[in-house]
């Protein structure tokens, strides 16, 4: 495993720190109201901050499924970091350890590696964040190589006290509790498709792991559910795609959606996506033609 600095270690430490924060901080709406502006501002908080976790650290850092400009990486990957899930290195180093041992001994959080006598869903679903699994063994070279995204992952929790001080700002203590609510629901929406999305659901292209298509989780994290095309072509930007009868069908994927917004503005360029030809080759439960299926009887 790498040696961090200490400035570095103590830095990332900060990153479980918050989430545990926001766990007893959501415990303030019991004492303050849920007017529907808080409940908005949780709603907006969860949906543009998870669209920047899967648009940005996941297909564009993470995958590189689609080019953007500078500008909105930068903004995006901050914007991704006030949730409170760690920065762009830390984030890339430790989702592409998830794909090299995707469900295998060194998965830092599948559900089939049960940890320190938890039970496999608990751990995927949050007990890895409180173990040494917590730490990539390597961080990201091209995000290192790059200043301003190293500052933003090293001073990641920066922008989650900035947008909680803006909450409360806004709205006093009801408003910072919708932050750390939204906070917390977000985290574990996210960490679903670690779970679930290795537990339950349909396999419909070949993968050698357990990685599994979950409709629900699709709509928690915006498109992130379809896991089982993801692990199969990791590099795409659309994900909302399964094989029905042997033939290609695509579903619902908001945050490819948003991408193609931006290719429509002129604001990404070189979007990957598997041609049907791949993605039948891939298919699990493929059917033959008629005439062999006759020839066969």
């Amino acid at each position: 495993m790498r040696r961090y600095s200490p400035l570095t270690t103590f830095f990332y430490l900060l990153g479980p720190i918050l989430i545990i924060l926001s766990h007893f901080g959501a415990l303030l709406v019991f004492q303050t109201s849920l007017s529907w502006g808080v409940c908005l501002w949780i709603l907006f908080l969860y949906g543009i901050r998870m669209l920047a976790i899967t648009a940005i650290y996941h297909r564009l850092v993470t995958h590189k499924s689609y080019q953007v400009a500078p500008p909105i990486l930068w903004v995006g990957c901050l914007l991704a970091a006030s949730a409170g899930q760690m920065g762009p290195s830390w984030w890339k180093a430790h989702h592409l350890s998830h794909h090299q041992n995707a469900d295998q001994k060194f998965d830092p959080h599948s559900p089939y590696q049960a940890n320190y006598d938890l039970p496999g869903f608990y751990w995927s679903q949050g007990g890895w964040l409180l173990s040494p699994h917590f730490f990539p063994g390597n961080l990201a070279k091209d995000i290192e190589k790059n200043w301003i995204l190293k500052i933003i992952d090293r001073l990641h929790f920066v922008p989650f006290v900035a947008l909680g001080s803006f909450s409360y700002f806004m709205g006093g203590l009801p408003y910072l509790s919708g932050f750390f609510l939204s906070t917390t629901l977000l985290f574990h929406g996210v960490q679903t498709v670690n779970s679930f999305a290795h537990l339950q659901g349909k396999q419909p292209f070949e993968t050698k792991d357990c990685s599994r298509n979950n409709a629900i989780v699709a709509l928690l994290t915006l498109g992130e559910g379809w896991h089982n095309l993801h692990h199969a072509f990791p590099s795409s930007c659309r994900q909302g795609i399964t094989s029905r009868n042997g033939e290609v069908a695509y579903l619902f994927d908001p945050t490819f959606r948003f991408i193609k917004l931006l290719e429509f503005l002129n604001l990404a360029t070189k979007l990957k996506i598997p041609t049907e030809t791949k993605l039948v080759k891939r298919a699990k439960y493929s059917i033959l033609p008629s005439s062999q299926l006759t020839s066969h009887n």
